[in-house]
């Protein structure tokens, strides 16, 4: 995550205009990195929030936030509905849709070495399998797509205190 300027929710909702896509928007800080860190999902329908969540933790890296935020957002989901979810971590999202399903298969064993972040990988991946119709995509960060920047709001809203 940079290290520009945060917004409140409240202040992003002021700047941004609304894209009018729904969905389900995830993004992880941690400053520095590693370091104190924190995580946040907006889950929006037809312009309105229905659901945010967000958290924080004391020495963690910006990869096991975006993950988190990943496990969060797939929690608060049902396990039947069609749902987009959007994450602005390239390497979040090629794990789950490109890498997990092969190293599954081998028993969670890569070619290159261990897995960073098994444990939240391997949650992540079963929260994925119990809700097929839910899509994982990128998005990319900081472009003032209203719904990312918020979930970037809530993923710093500690440093706020």
């Amino acid at each position: 995550m940079d290290e520009g300027p945060r917004l409140t929710t409240a202040e992003v909702l002021l700047q941004y205009a609304d894209p009018g896509q729904d969905g389900v928007f995830t993004d992880g800080s941690c400053t520095p990195n590693p370091g104190p860190g924190g995580w946040g999902v907006v889950w929006v329908e037809g312009g309105q929030v229905v659901g945010e969540l967000n958290g924080h933790e004391p020495d963690t890296t910006n990869n096991r936030m975006e993950l988190k935020a990943l496990v969060e957002a797939f929690r608060m989901l049902p396990d039947d509905r069609p749902v987009n979810v959007f994450s602005d971590s390239n390497l979040c999202v090629q794990t789950v849709n490109q890498w997990a399903p092969g190293w599954a298969a081998r028993g969670w064993k890569r070619k290159g070495g261990p897995i960073a972040n098994l444990d939240l990988v391997q949650e992540l991946w079963a929260l994925v399998q119990e809700r097929p119709k839910v899509k994982l995509q990128w998005i990319e960060a900081h472009t003032g797509h209203r719904w990312n920047e918020y979930a970037d709001a809530l993923a710093a809203a500690w440093m706020r205190g």
